[in-house]
C-alpha cells in the first residue's frame, strides 16, 4: 500500500445523500440594514472594504470540493466559485508580522475562524458567492462564505463580513466557546481540544450522578454505572458514555454532539429535544428510549454490525429521521418496521 495515501473519506464520517447539504447552525446573520460589505483589515498595507458588488466583477475561481463537517457527515464535489483569499489578499498587501488570519461572521452571535495563514493560502480558501452556479443561499452562508479546503467544515465562516491579519492567533467561536479543535484535520479526528475539566471534579460529578446545566466537554463515562443521570440541559459534546449503564437517564435538551454510546444501557433514556448530531448509537440498548424532537445529524446507529436494541416502547418519530446519511436511515427504518 502507498504510505502517502489519502482515503477521500476520512475516518469516522458518512456520506449525506447525494446532492444533499445539511443545514446545521443558525439559519440566518444577525439582522442589519446595512449593505453587505467584506472589510480586510489588521496587518494589511491597506486597510480594503468591498462591496459585494465589486466582489462580483473580481475575478472568479470555481472550484469542485468535498466538505466535512465535524458531526460527522460528509459530501463530495460540492462547487463553489468566488474570489480566492490569495487574490485579495495580494490586493492589499499582507504585513510581514502577519501570522495568523480570522474569518468573521455577521451572526448573531458573532462566530468567527481563525487559520494559521500559511495554511489559509496552501488550502486555496475561497471567499464564496456561488453555489453550483447560482447565488450562495442565506440558509448556508449567504452572500458570502469562505470555504476552507481540508479542514472541518466549521472552519467556514458563514455570512462572513470582516477578515482581520493578526500576528498571533485568536479563538474563533467554536474553538473558544465548544472546544473545537482549532486545527480541524478530519484525517486525524481532530474534532476537539481537551476535556472541559479535571478528573477529580468528573469523579465528584459521576459519584452525584447529576450533570444537570453543566458543561462536561468530553467527560469520560466509560464502563460506569449511571442509571437515573440527570444530564438535563447539559453540554457533554464528545462525551464517552460507551458501554455504560443510562437506565432511565434524562438527556433531554442536552448538547450530545459527537457522544459515544456504543454498547451503552440506554433503557428508559429521555432523549426529548436533545442535540444528536454525530453521536454514536452502535449496539446500544435503545428499548423504551424516548427521541422524540432529538436532531440526528450524522447520528451513527449502526457500525461494524453492531446494530442497537429497539422494541415497540422505543419512541423515534419518523419526523426526526430525514438528517440521517442515507445507509442510517434504511438501518433505523429496518430496525423500526419490525414492530410496526
Amino acid at each position: 500500500m502507498n504510505e502517502h495515501f489519502q482515503p477521500r473519506l476520512p475516518p469516522g464520517q458518512q456520506l449525506a445523500a447525494p446532492n444533499k447539504w445539511p443545514l446545521i447552525g443558525e439559519r440566518g446573520p444577525r439582522p442589519s440594514s446595512d449593505p453587505w460589505t467584506l472589510t480586510i483589515s489588521g496587518l494589511v498595507d491597506l486597510p480594503t472594504t468591498f462591496s459585494l458588488d465589486q466582489l462580483c466583477k473580481l475575478p472568479q475561481t470555481e472550484r469542485v470540493l468535498d466538505i466535512h463537517c465535524v458531526t460527522r457527515w460528509s459530501q463530495y464535489d460540492m462547487r463553489f466559485s468566488g474570489v480566492l483569499l490569495s487574490d485579495l489578499l495580494n490586493s492589499v498587501g499582507v504585513s510581514t508580522e502577519a501570522r495568523f488570519i480570522s474569518f468573521v461572521s455577521r451572526s448573531t452571535r458573532n462566530h468567527s475562524s481563525s487559520l494559521d495563514l500559511n495554511d489559509a493560502l496552501s488550502f486555496e480558501t475561497l471567499i464564496a458567492l456561488d453555489f453550483n452556479g447560482q447565488p450562495l443561499s442565506v440558509e448556508h452562508g449567504g452572500p458570502i462564505r469562505n470555504i476552507v479546503p481540508g479542514r472541518y467544515f466549521y472552519k467556514s465562516v458563514k455570512w462572513l463580513e470582516a477578515i482581520e491579519l493578526l500576528s498571533i492567533d485568536r479563538l474563533g467561536f467554536w474553538e473558544a466557546e465548544s472546544g473545537y479543535h482549532n486545527h480541524a484535520d478530519p484525517w486525524q479526528e481532530e474534532r476537539y481540544m481537551a476535556p472541559a475539566i479535571d478528573r477529580r471534579l468528573a469523579a465528584e460529578l459521576i459519584a452525584k450522578r447529576d450533570f444537570s446545566g453543566l458543561d462536561l466537554r468530553s467527560i469520560d463515562c466509560s464502563l460506569r454505572e449511571l442509571p437515573g443521570l440527570n444530564a438535563r440541559g447539559s453540554a457533554l459534546r464528545d462525551a464517552n458514555f460507551r458501554d455504560a449503564n443510562l437506565a432511565n437517564s434524562d438527556f433531554s435538551e442536552a448538547n450530545l454532539s459527537n457522544a459515544h454510546f456504543q454498547g451503552a444501557n440506554l433503557q428508559g433514556a429521555k432523549f426529548v429535544g436533545t442535540d444528536l448530531e454525530g453521536a454514536n448509537m452502535s449496539g446500544a440498548n435503545l428499548c423504551g428510549a424516548d427521541l422524540t424532537g432529538a436532531f440526528l445529524t450524522g447520528t451513527t446507529f449502526g457500525e461494524s454490525g453492531k446494530l442497537p436494541q429497539i422494541d415497540s416502547t422505543t419512541i423515534i418519530p419518523e419526523n426526526i429521521l430525514a438528517p440521517l446519511t442515507p445507509d442510517q436511515l434504511q438501518l433505523v427504518k429496518d430496525l423500526l418496521a419490525g414492530f410496526a
